[in-house]
């Protein structure tokens, strides 16, 4: 049966992005499942589900973003109840799977806290796992169970192409970035270009110089994702002091934590193209920011995912 075609899906949600999940459902036409997680006065989290899930297929939408252990704490439970309930299968939809750039050792004595939450995803009882735009592709490895990986670049890309923006440059803003990078420029048919940096110390970056021609280009930087958006902010301010036309930004999560709104705000960056794969706060939002929504990808996958589709043929 694991395998094999299921007569009906459900779909639940735990408290990390309900906006989404709601979005998500009435895409598919569904009633999202009842289930409520909340907490115990000790701050253990409860979950509850108040329907049948026998024999059924069910997908539980729940980013791991801020505040992360407890989103993958409620994550987890979730699943163990569905599992104990004799769910059918149970597939962990994750838009944005946090603890993702901890996916080596960088230094020595380095726990690699990606592949750790992946062993506690598959312990727990997930049979697949939906996600969007990692931070290293090699994580989809560090599952033994089928990872379905969305990207985010075609509907960033395609908003570009609509604008019809002339003289364009897709930048990366590290070389960490170059493939995305890449796929985007050959989407939109235009060349790329690369910022060169080093990084003194965590969350800081100390830009060094540019790879490609800029000036007097209307650049795109390109990112997965924007925490405290100095990498990008500093990208944007060198690649407009040597010469670039306007600058905008992309990327596929938006975590904006500490200073990040600020710099955004005060930076050469005329607008900032972002996806709603984790929630945001109504007071980090600016009127230079443009969201796009990414319930219609997942609402696709999953019914594929449901009915045995293609999920790569989304892509073509």
């Amino acid at each position: 049966m694991k395998n094999g075609a299921f007569s009906d899906y459900k779909v639940f949600a735990g408290n990390a992005h309900p906006k989404l999940a709601e979005e998500i459902t009435s895409i598919m036409g569904k009633p999202l499942g009842k289930a409520t997680v909340t907490k115990f006065s000790d701050g253990e989290i409860s979950v509850s589900l108040w329907e049948s899930v026998r024999g059924v297929d069910v997908y539980i939408i729940q980013p791991t973003c801020g505040p992360v252990n407890d989103n993958l704490m409620e994550l987890l439970i979730m699943i163990d109840a569905m599992k104990r309930a004799s769910a059918g299968r149970i597939n962990a939809v994750i838009p944005y799977y946090g603890y993702a750039r901890q996916d080596r050792k960088a230094k020595a004595r380095d726990p690699i806290t990606a592949k750790l939450v992946a062993n506690l995803l598959v312990a727990a009882g997930a049979d697949r796992v939906l996600t969007m735009d990692l931070h290293a592709n090699q994580i989809q490895g560090y599952f033994d169970i089928p990872v379905d990986h969305l990207v985010g670049m075609p509907i960033l890309a395609k908003y570009f192409k609509e604008k019809n923006l002339e003289d364009v440059v897709i930048v990366s803003p590290d070389h960490g970035s170059v493939t995305r990078a890449r796929n985007m420029a050959e989407y939109l048919d235009c060349p790329i270009a690369i910022v060169d940096k080093r990084r003194p110390e965590p969350n800081k970056s100390e830009i060094m110089n540019i790879i490609g021609n800029i000036d007097g280009k209307n650049c795109i930087i390109l990112d997965d994702m924007i925490d405290t958006a100095g990498t990008i902010t500093n990208a944007a301010n060198a690649i407009k002091d040597l010469g670039a036309k306007d600058v905008y930004a992309c990327a596929t999560h938006a975590i904006l934590s500490g200073p990040a709104t600020e710099r955004i705000r005060d930076s050469v960056i005329k607008e900032m193209v972002l996806l709603n794969t984790v929630p945001l706060a109504e007071e980090k939002k600016l009127d230079k920011m443009t969201f796009l929504s990414v319930a219609p990808l997942f609402a696709e996958a999953m019914i594929r995912v449901f009915t045995n589709g293609s999920i790569s043929k989304l892509f073509d």
